[in-house]
């Protein structure tokens, strides 16, 4: 494989894990299943779904802080 397509698959990988792992977090803690009538109640649910591991990730900063 050549190497400047290699450096731009690590460079995908990278931004595809980051994504992935917020995606999985969501189904398995918040069960998240989206299977809506119409793309504004899904968006409305991924919207939800998003502040809720937001909060989550800001409680679990706040307590690695405040833990040392």
């Amino acid at each position: 494989m050549p190497h400047n397509i290699a450096r731009a698959n690590a460079a995908k990988s990278w931004i595809r894990a980051h994504v992935e792992h917020v995606f999985a977090h969501q189904k398995n803690r918040f069960g998240l299943f989206i299977r809506t009538i119409g793309i504004a109640r899904a968006e409305a649910k991924l919207i939800l779904a998003n502040i809720a591991y937001n909060f989550d990730r800001l409680i679990f900063h706040e307590r690695a802080q405040a833990m040392g």
